[in-house]
């Protein structure tokens, strides 16, 4: 399926206000039980992928969990200019809720990123007359949580729209000036091998409407 912004996988503690889940819509609307095989952050849409049987459920995360023929596809809007492409090796500490007693508390992680654009808006910020963004692509070469959000913020190019490791003000403006409130953080593609068969499955997920909102800026 593909997942709108603000739209949670599961049932989860860590947001126990929210009462509607894809799991349960995707349930409803089949007729039938579903199993998710990975999930993506509230805030990021795009491609969620689920099974409809549990066997097969544990074959494709078995697959999410080792990497192996796994290539995930995002696309961002961030702070700043990147550079034309480059790779991001810095190794992530495990969230306090994601901590397992018998598991190291740092993890290697590795992201590509692409830069497909660079654009400005007209937001002063720190003493400059316009804000510098990018929409750019990435690439999770490992399967940390958050993991594209902290890269980006470690290399100074914090995703726009995150609350938690972007800058409030500049994500207010931004909202502010597009009439937009969401994570710039899309999921557009998804290739890996079908459980059983081995065959290359190819899943994407177009942007959604509102990212044509920043074709209006030069």
């Amino acid at each position: 399926m593909t997942k709108p912004p603000g739209l949670l996988v599961h049932r989860t503690g860590l947001d126990a206000g929210e009462t509607r889940f894809a799991l349960q819509l995707l349930r409803d609307q089949l007729g039938r039980p579903v199993w998710p095989v990975h999930r993506l952050d509230k805030g990021t849409s795009g491609v969620l992928l689920f099974a409809l049987h549990p066997e097969t459920a544990r074959l494709l995360g078995a697959a999410f969990e080792s990497g192996q023929g796994l290539q995930k596809t995002y696309q961002a809007v961030v702070r700043g200019w990147p550079a034309d492409a480059g790779l991001i090796d810095h190794p992530l500490k495990r969230m306090p809720d994601d901590m397992r007693s018998e598991r190291v508390e740092t993890q290697a992680a590795q992201s590509r990123f692409a830069t497909l654009r660079r654009f400005e808006l007209p937001l002063p910020q720190q003493g400059f007359a316009s804000t510098r963004c990018a929409e750019v692509r990435l690439e999770p070469l490992t399967g940390r949580r958050h993991q594209l959000r902290r890269h980006m913020k470690h290399v100074a190019h914090p995703i726009l729209g995150d609350a938690t490791h972007g800058k409030g003000p500049l994500n207010r403006a931004v909202a502010q000036l597009i009439g937009v409130q969401r994570l710039w953080l899309h999921a557009a593609h998804l290739r890996l091998p079908h459980p059983v068969t081995g065959e290359k499955l190819d899943i994407t997920s177009p942007l959604p409407p509102e990212w044509a909102l920043w074709k209006s800026f030069p």
